[in-house]
This record gives structure tokens, C-alpha cells and sequence, in this order.
């Protein structure tokens, strides 16, 4: 059914511009996104994933650079890129005074489904999106989880070449969250590509072959995410000390051994240092941690608490950009 554009990317930019007023929301992205994969745009609120995505989604036109979809042109050709996408914006975009089943057997009439292919279909969607149960509630009466839903089900009613899903688990339970990645999962398993925006390193790990970190308009990072971890180190060290007052000895025990910065958390007992993925002397990163623990016993000091975990999004983003994603979120909530 997909065979017409498995041929190239499904996606392609060079340069991709578009400003507002002084505001120069995207600067020079380039992407290429092959076919058949997810592909997700990693950033904090405001860095220019939603204006890429209306660009490419032929919402917005580029104020220079190029940008293809299945080789269509956005602007020249922007018909046929509708044709081949579907988008799920940050915001529920259904009808909040028809119910669920109205909402989605409204959207599947109008799509060309028969009355009957039409009902059997918005079942199906509410089931997969556990909403059964509110399929005859007004959507005005969902939660906002819910509400996310159900737009959600209703972009995919015709499986689309191209599924745009912009931050599509914001304000979803953790159960909600597996329902929509298991979802993205069977829709691409058909030979749909998606491009996925997220706030959540754990989403992108979760569903994505290969991301972009993007901040204030440009691409400052690509790669798989093991590619992505690799570039700011194997993982984290995290410590909890049982006494307090031996954190400064533990503090310069971790950084002679592990030879990485230490961070004294808010916590008195608590320190956390990245480590890289890089030989030291001998050592990987899991090898140093160990011989860290080890230095640590052998100097008094009781540990209550040791691991060594993949990098967050924070950590990825920090050692990327030299700011946190809640600063970045800070900064542009009192901006």
C-alpha cells in the first residue's frame, strides 16, 4: 500500500527558515528522515519543533530553505503533501460538544467510510485508547488526558504515509502513555512514518531510530540514541551517603576516581557525577563506578544507596547546551 514512497526519505530539509516578526523560530534546520521509521524532534518548550512541524505539515510557509515530504515540495506542492500526512497538534482539535463516538464517526464519513465501517472503526479507536467506556460522554465532559485521546484517534482513522504527533503524550498517566506508544507502534509496523516532537528523552528512547536535539531553531544534535547518550557520556553515577558530613571527602574520592565532575545535589547525603564512555586506564565507565564504590568503603564512607543509570533528558540537554530544559522552560515562561 506504502510502496509509492519507500523509494526515498520520506522527509527532506535544507536550510529551513521561519521567522516572526525578530524571532527567528527555526534557523537552517536540515533533516532527512527516512521512510518507515520514527523520528523524533528532542527540545525543551520553544525551540522551534512545533514551527517545523507546521511547515512540513503545509500550515506554515518557510521564510527560506526547502523542505520535501514523500518529494513534494511544501509550497509548490502542498496538495499533494496533504494527501500523504496527518497531523496531531498540541492542542484537542474535536468537537467538544459531540460525544466520542460522534466526534470519530463524523471525521470517518466525512474520509469516504461507510456508516457501518465508520462505527466499527470509532470502536476499535476508543477500545485501543480506553475510552470505551466515555464513548457516549460529551467530549467537553473528558479529562484532559482524554481529550488528548480521542484527537489523538482521530488523526489516525485513515492510517496516513506520514503521522505528524506533536508532543502527543503531554498530560497522559503513565498507562495512557504505553496505550499511545503501542499505538505509534502498530501504525508504523504499516509503513507509516512518523515524525514525533517530545519533551521526553524516555519517549524518544522509547519509539524513535533516530533523533535531533533542537534548540531555539537549530539542529545541535543527530543521531540514534545511543549515538546521542555516547555524546555526553555512558551514564550518571548517582550516590546517597549515610552521613552527611562525610559528603566533601566523598565529593573528591568520585572525582579522582571516576576523573568526571561531581554534582552536590539538594539532597545533603546526595552526589551525582557523568561519567563518560570513553577508556580511562583500563576501566569502561561501569568498571570505574565499581572501583568508585569501592574507594568509597575503603575510606569509611557508608553508602546507602549506588546506581549507574542512562543519561536523562536534562543530562543530554545540559551537556549540550550548558542550560537545563526547566532552565530553558524558566527563562521562557518569564520572557
Amino acid at each position: 500500500m506504502k510502496s509509492e514512497h519507500l523509494a526515498g526519505p520520506a522527509i527532506e530539509t535544507a536550510g529551513l527558515v521561519k521567522t516572526f516578526g525578530d524571532n527567528r523560530a527555526v534557523d537552517g534546520v536540515d533533516l532527512r528522515i527516512e521512510a518507515g521509521t520514527v523520528y523524533g524532534l528532542l527540545g525543551p518548550n520553544g525551540a522551534g519543533k512545533t514551527t517545523t512541524v507546521r511547515m512540513l505539515a503545509t500550515l506554515l510557509r518557510p521564510d527560506g530553505g526547502e523542505a520535501h515530504v514523500f518529494g513534494h515540495d511544501v509550497v509548490r506542492e502542498a496538495d499533494a503533501v496533504r494527501s500523504r500526512v496527518s497531523l496531531t497538534g498540541q492542542y484537542a482539535s474535536v468537537d467538544e460538544d459531540l460525544t466520542g463516538t460522534e466526534n470519530l464517526v463524523l471525521l470517518a464519513r466525512l474520509t469516504g467510510h461507510s456508516k457501518k465501517a465508520s462505527y466499527d472503526r470509532a470502536a476499535q479507536l476508543l477500545d485501543a485508547f480506553g475510552l470505551s467506556d466515555a464513548a457516549g460522554r460529551q467530549v467537553k465532559n473528558y479529562s484532559g488526558g482524554m481529550r488528548r485521546r480521542i484527537d489523538i484517534a482521530a488523526s489516525i482513522l485513515n492510517t496516513p504515509d506520514l503521522l505528524f504527533l506533536d508532543e502527543p503524550t503531554t498530560g497522559l498517566d503513565p498507562r495512557s502513555r504505553n496505550q499511545v506508544w503501542e499505538i505509534v507502534r502498530a501504525v508504523v509496523a504499516q509503513g507509516t512514518t512518523v515524525l514525533l516532537t517530545t519533551q521526553y528523552l524516555d519517549e524518544a528512547d522509547q519509539l524513535a531510530s533516530r533523533i535531533a536535539v533542537i534548540d531555539k531553531g537549530k539542529v545541535i544534535a543527530e543521531g540514534t540514541k545511543g549515538e546521542l547518550k555516547a555524546s555526553v557520556g555512558a551514564g550518571a553515577v548517582h550516590v546517597r551517603l549515610r552521613d552527611a558530613h562525610r559528603r566533601p571527602e566523598a565529593e573528591r574520592l568520585l572525582r579522582q576516581t571516576l576523573d568526571a565532575d561531581v554534582q552536590l545535589e539538594a539532597d545533603p547525603v546526595a552526589l551525582t557525577a557523568r561519567v563518560g564512555n570513553g577508556v580511562a586506564n583500563g576501566h569502561g565507565a561501569s568498571e570505574k563506578a565499581s572501583r568508585a564504590l569501592a574507594e568509597l568503603a575503603h575510606a569509611g564512607i557508608t553508602v546507602d544507596n549506588f546506581s549507574l543509570g542512562q543519561p536523562s533528558l536534562d543530562e543530554v540537554f545540559l551537556a549540550l547546551t550548558g542550560s537545563t530544559t526547566e532552565q530553558e522552560q524558566a527563562k521562557e515562561a518569564t520572557a
